[in-house]
């Protein structure tokens, strides 16, 4: 019989190959309803993940992931719905996007779908992001329902303004206080809290 080989963290050699250029924009700067969020990646010690990557994904402001050849290219007009972003030294992140709408077909209530890698995983990571303006489709959100208040509360990004208009703030706690909610998707069916 054959030992298992161990498993292996997934970086950091991602943070050179995966993010490409305009990466955080999923919408030009300008764009009209345009939103930023922005916030810091922490490990259990508090301190800041200067290498890793997030993925968001979301829906359009119709409702809609949008599925055509080419999606994920930058062509500086079209809404893709996908960002890759990394880290920097100091462990934060931007991105400029639309706010999403509700799935169409869901009870979900709006949000970024976030696919976190970072150094010390074996696997990533999978989470979401809520904003507060959507209070009624929040509270008839099944994952959401699942929260205690305090847990609920990781999962929503914070309102803060910002210079080039309306901006949210959320921050990814790795592990300890305030750990953000994680998601295990092997599960069939709605995501289920970790």
């Amino acid at each position: 019989m054959l030992d298992l080989t161990p498993s292996q963290t997934v970086g950091p050699f991602f943070a050179f190959g995966l993010p490409f250029d305009g990466g955080g924009d999923v919408v030009p700067m300008g764009t009209p309803g345009a939103i930023t969020l922005h916030g810091t990646v922490r490990d259990g010690a508090g301190a800041a993940v200067p290498d890793a990557l997030l993925e968001f994904w979301q829906t359009g402001p119709d409702g809609r992931v949008p599925v055509r050849p080419g999606a994920l290219h930058r062509d500086g007009r079209s809404f893709t719905g996908f960002a890759r972003v990394a880290t920097d030294r100091a462990g934060d992140y931007r991105l400029r996007t639309l706010r999403p709408a509700a799935p169409s077909g869901a009870r979900d209530a709006p949000h970024l779908a976030v696919t976190v890698f970072a150094r010390g995983l074996l696997h990533h990571l999978f989470t979401r992001v809520y904003f507060p303006n959507h209070v009624e489709a929040n509270a008839a959100d099944p994952l959401l329902a699942q929260l205690d208040e305090e847990r609920r509360a990781t999962l929503m990004a914070v309102p803060d303004g910002g210079v080039t208009g309306p901006g949210y703030r959320f921050d990814v706690r790795m592990q300890g206080a305030g750990e953000t909610v994680f998601l295990d998707l092997s599960v069939s069916g709605a995501p289920v809290p970790t």
